[in-house]
């Protein structure tokens, strides 16, 4: 037997009929569209604070790369990673008595002033300035074995900088210190003519470009205190002990007396394991004592014995002093000869020794 459809009229609302309304004249929705609006709005407030989250990272990752560049970068490293080999410096020997009181400093106070550092790769830096604040770091983790002297902080150099401009960096950090001596000046200058990286063997040439911001009677005094370190660096137990007036007296002499050097040398030798002191009554003796033989002429006098001549002549560009001693000649101007062109130079050079022959 057949069963029968059963067929259902169903009234359907017609168009124009409003929507259910639902308490307070809010239209009433279903679950589904609920949910699927709830969803979209979520979707809209993650984007959008996706979006301030990548504008924030991006403005922080500029301002990180523009601090870099400038230098300004600060981190702790491993001290045991620094190095401080791409820079000649001029490293006393002697005990720095004034390293005690940069540690009592540092461990009650900790490191006001970081040191800087070039990145070289492999995790390894090379230090540009701070020494001293390096060796007192390491000095109080080897005495004390405290790790929070094992990691001193650093201001990451850009990479891209020049030696010179390396150099200069480290010779004007220590240009500020108010107890920096003329031979450790001096030094820094040799140091850098000593660097076959640098390309630069001129004294004069060094002095110019390191001492640049100091005037230039300072950068005189610089390359008089290089000649006596050069001269007498041997013999020397303190010298960063000697004033100006002092060793400009004393180069002067060794530069006029032949021999004095030798002389010198003898009289501190004498007395070993000398204090600073000492070193220095021998010093100011024998920048007081008269030189042997010594003959001073200016126009066109003979010397009566053979010795040192000095001559002052006037020139266009100001008083040349010319002094002769056996074996060397010296003209000193207030003119940097190290402009000069080189073919100039030795024009020059070459019609002097033909005049003199």
């Amino acid at each position: 037997m057949t069963k029968k459809r059963r067929i259902f009229d169903i009234d359907l609302p017609e168009d124009d009929v409003p929507p259910p309304v639902v308490s307070g004249g809010g239209l009433r929705r279903g679950p589904m569209a609920t949910a699927i609006g709830e969803n979209a709005d979520s979707l809209r407030q993650r984007e959008s604070t996706e979006t301030a989250i990548r504008a924030e990272n991006d403005s922080l990752a500029h301002e990180f790369v523009r601090l870099k560049k400038l230098g300004l970068v600060v981190d702790t490293i491993p001290v045991e990673a620094v190095h401080a080999t791409k820079l000649v410096r001029d490293r006393s020997a002697r005990v720095d008595a004034d390293l005690d009181d940069l540690k009592a400093s540092i461990k009650a106070l900790g490191l006001s002033n970081p040191i800087r550092v070039e990145q070289v790769g492999d995790g390894r830096y090379e230090l540009v300035q701070g020494w001293r604040r390096l060796s007192a770091y390491r000095a109080l983790f080897e005495e004390t074995g405290d790790p929070a002297y094992a990691r001193i902080p650093a201001g990451l150099m850009a990479k891209g900088e020049t030696l010179d401009s390396l150099y200069r960096r480290m010779v004007d950090e220590n240009m500020v210190r108010k107890d920096i001596s003329w031979a450790e000046m001096a030094n820094l200058a040799r140091a850098y003519t000593q660097d076959e990286a640098t390309g630069c063997r001129d004294l004069d040439q060094a002095v110019n470009l390191l001492f640049a911001t100091a005037n230039p009677q300072k950068r005189s005094y610089v390359r008089r205190f290089a000649f006596l370190m050069r001269a007498m660096e041997s013999s020397l137990d303190h010298a960063e002990a000697i004033s100006r007036a002092l060793g400009l007296a004393v180069a002067s002499r060794i530069e006029n007396e032949a021999g004095s050097a030798a002389v010198l040398a003898r009289s501190l030798a004498a007395v070993p394991a000398r204090t600073a002191e000492q070193e220095l009554a021998i010093l100011r003796a024998f920048a007081e004592a008269q030189p042997e033989r010594e003959v001073v002429r200016g126009g066109g006098g003979r010397s009566a014995t053979r010795g040192k001549t000095t001559l002052r002549l006037p020139m266009a560009g100001g008083e040349v002093k010319c002094t002769a001693v056996p074996g060397r000649v010296e003209l000193r101007l207030d003119r940097d000869f190290s402009a000069v062109e080189r073919d100039r130079l030795e024009a020059a050079v070459a019609a002097f020794f033909a005049a003199l022959d």
